[in-house]
């Protein structure tokens, strides 16, 4: 249930091996999916997702402005999914979440929504980062427009107007897989199928030899793993049919 991982630790990074974990399951599964908090970015292309079986693809987010940016080809849906249940919202095989997590203010009543949108035996999976990775203390630290700024710099598209928008970060039961976190998750009705925990982060890509000792202990981490130290996690969640 609970294993761990390296920002390398396999083919691509963790948020590349989330979409692939993502879309397996879809195509075991979903036949109708949600994607929460997607705005702009889905996760899964929406033909890849009809090739796998996924008849409808919702998105939800609370800017209109967002959603428009997103490919036509999906089902839009303005909601905050933070407040409840949206009304209209439910019957999903699927309801996933990418870099979400972290700002939401109320995160128990944010994953009941889930739970609650969810079919019984249906599946939730969220991929966030985890506060005490240094980069996202000092995220959480800064002022709002010195954040924005800074992230323009290191990341394209963060920029005003482009399509990876920054929002306020709260990291709220963005944790590793401690035992705190997996009875939080289970709070929310939730049985916990898996949790995966990554040690590291790219941000010291090209700046030697800060990058070569990052990975290092990274690596020493997976070895010897502190669920509190982790960068970033992702968690499947299964509704009980009963």
């Amino acid at each position: 249930m609970i294993r761990y991982e390296t920002w390398e630790g396999g083919p691509g990074t963790p948020n590349q091996r989330f979409h692939r974990a993502a879309m397996a399951r879809a195509e075991r599964e979903a036949t109708r999916l949600c994607d929460v908090g997607a705005g702009a970015n889905p996760l899964l292309n929406r033909a890849e997702a009809t090739a796998a079986g996924v008849a409808e693809y919702v998105l939800t987010d609370i800017s209109a402005e967002e959603l428009e940016k997103a490919p036509d080809d999906y089902e839009k849906v303005v909601a905050d999914v933070t407040l409840g249940q949206p009304p209209g919202l439910g019957g999903f095989d699927l309801i996933v979440s990418h870099t979400v997590a972290e700002h939401v203010a109320d995160p128990h009543r944010f994953h009941r929504a889930v739970f609650e949108m969810l079919t019984p035996g249906g599946c939730a999976m969220h991929f966030f980062p985890t506060f005490y990775e240094p980069a996202f203390l000092l995220n959480r630290a800064l002022p709002e427009r010195l954040g924005s700024a800074l992230l323009g710099r290191i990341q394209a598209g963060r920029e005003p107007g482009g399509d990876h928008q920054k929002f306020p970060a709260l990291y709220r039961w963005c944790r590793g897989p401690t035992r705190r976190q997996l009875r939080r998750f289970e709070s929310a009705g939730f049985e916990v199928e898996e949790y995966v925990g990554v040690f590291g982060h790219g941000y010291f890509d090209g700046i030697y030899p800060l990058n070569r000792i990052e990975r290092k202990l990274a690596e020493v981490l997976r070895r010897r793993p502190l669920p509190a130290l982790t960068s970033y996690a992702w968690v499947r969640l299964r509704r009980p049919r009963a």
